[in-house]
């Protein structure tokens, strides 16, 4: 098993067991390990002091223990926004939210993302590379280290598209989720795709029942895919099939996120139009106000058109 130079925050439990088990040590030691990581938040190998020394060298001379680095951070109310430098200077970003019932860190799965929704800052920047397991696991561990506090709940949604990077993304939730690891719950841990068909009946067999969101944002095909290039690729009637299965499959209700543009898709029409595409599904509606930047043009929708297309939805679903 070739892990040399490879990051120690990358390894599932599974993986670390398989390790230990490769050098002839006994396997249990990778639950030591990561309650040292995890529990512990030990930062050299040389602090886990219930591991025999000449195994603590050999840890080190296989893996590495680093974090991105935060270059600067930005506070609004409740808000917390961190901008990290990766291992070969690229950046990405995560946002901690402070809530009542605890912390929740929106963390990146991409450097770029090759989705090109019009409305997203972050769609603008072409894709460069997948994130490595451990630069999502470090995302949290960093905050938490700089925060001084636990994460109570992860929401991957920040630059990338979680399902073009489906098997970091998923091995990052088995790492998260660990009762020996960061103990997660699945049901706080949510993924938010643009509406990769294919990945969203494959998550549907995962083991970790985590919650999952569509980035929907429209109720047709015409102005989605305006909006979505990827609608072309996947066009709402398998998007919406897709998760029809999803929820057959697993029981499990699905966000449905809609940013409201103004005079785009925040029209009567079009919340009428999203009631029926979504009729009889166990699907929540997440309205979100959009965040103007001033290199796109979209402008958040006014307080009375959020307010009227809310209450068409309401109308129409309770009829």
């Amino acid at each position: 098993m070739s892990v040399r130079s490879m990051n120690l925050y990358g390894m599932t439990r599974l993986l670390l067991e398989e390790y230990f088990v490769s050098i002839d040590e006994k396997k249990f030691k990778a639950t030591q390990v990561f309650e040292w990581l995890y529990q512990k938040k030990v930062k050299s190998f040389e602090e886990m002091s219930n591991i025999k020394k000449e195994v603590r060298e050999k840890l080190e001379h296989d893996f590495t223990l680093e974090l991105p680095k935060i270059i600067k951070k930005e506070s609004d109310v409740d808000v917390d926004k961190y901008l990290f430098e990766l291992g070969d200077q690229e950046r990405v970003e995560a946002v901690l939210m402070h809530h009542d019932y605890g912390r929740s860190v929106c963390v990146s799965s991409e450097v770029g993302c090759n989705m090109g929704c019009k409305f997203c800052e972050s769609g603008r920047l072409k894709k460069v590379r997948n994130l490595e397991v451990a630069e999502m696991v470090g995302q949290i561990l960093a905050i938490e280290e700089e925060s001084g506090a636990s994460i109570y709940s992860v929401v991957i949604m920040g630059i990338g598209e979680p399902f073009d990077n489906y098997e970091n993304v998923t091995r990052f939730i088995e790492i998260i989720n660990d009762a020996k690891g960061l103990q997660i719950g699945a049901r706080h841990i949510t993924v938010s795709t643009c509406g990769i068909v294919p990945k969203i009946r494959e998550i549907a067999d995962f083991p970790i029942q985590i919650n999952l969101a569509i980035s929907l944002h429209a109720p047709n095909d015409t102005l989605r895919s305006k909006l979505m290039p990827i609608n072309r690729m996947y066009p709402i009637e398998e998007v919406i099939e897709a998760v029809k299965e999803y929820i057959k499959k697993t029981n499990r209700r699905v966000t449905m996120e809609y940013i409201l543009l103004r005079d785009v898709n925040d029209t009567v029409e079009c919340a009428e139009e999203l009631a029926r595409l979504l009729e009889g599904m166990n699907a929540y509606v997440n309205l979100i106000p959009y965040n103007e930047t001033e290199a796109i043009e979209f402008k958040k929708s006014k307080k009375s058109q959020i307010d009227l297309f809310y209450d068409t939805l309401q109308k129409i679903i309770l009829g």
